[in-house]
């Protein structure tokens, strides 16, 4: 059993640190220490990265892998990497399905909100994190996004409501 109380997967992460980490997307702390580079783009419907997601659980979990996040709120995939570059899992979704790849297995789910809720226990603000990667302040009940290192290429978002807290960060990679 891993943190979050399921069944390892074949990659040796749980459903729910996949979901914890992705939403964060789909939310967390950077592992790299490395900057951003070249020059940050409001614009854009693509980032690629590492990003680190903690929560304060019992146990504490965290996790960190590379991404590469194409689309928007509405309709948009994630992928997770390892530092190896093999892919840990994808999550794709559209108006009124989500789903998930990690190896053979997918799962669906009605909206991309539902796939983190499922995945994490908590709310993701989907929504909110294109805002936010964008550099548009968006406020989201108890999440606090700390933008003023997006020209430097990296996001801190913190939530601190519903309890477990979690932190996510992120550093872009362009």
């Amino acid at each position: 059993m891993s943190g979050f109380g399921r069944p390892e997967s074949p990659a040796g992460l749980s459903r729910r640190s996949l979901g914890a980490l992705a939403a964060t997307l789909l939310i967390a702390g950077c592992a790299s220490s490395t900057g951003a580079r070249g020059s940050f783009d409001t614009e854009t419907n693509e980032w690629s990265g590492r990003l680190a997601l903690s929560v304060a659980s019992e146990p504490p979990q965290s996790f960190s892998a590379g991404f590469r996040l194409t689309g928007h709120a509405d309709a948009g995939e994630l992928s997770l990497t390892s530092p190896l570059g093999n892919i840990l899992a994808v999550l794709e979704w559209q108006p009124g399905q989500a789903m998930l790849r990690q190896g053979d297995q997918t799962r669906q789910f009605a909206s991309a909100e539902a796939m983190a809720a499922e995945l994490t226990g908590a709310p993701i603000p989907v929504r909110a994190l294109f805002a936010w990667l964008r550099g548009q302040p968006e406020p989201v009940e108890g999440w606090q996004a700390d933008l003023t290192q997006l020209p430097s290429g990296r996001l801190n978002a913190r939530r601190e409501m519903p309890l477990p807290t979690a932190e996510l960060r992120i550093v872009l990679d362009r």
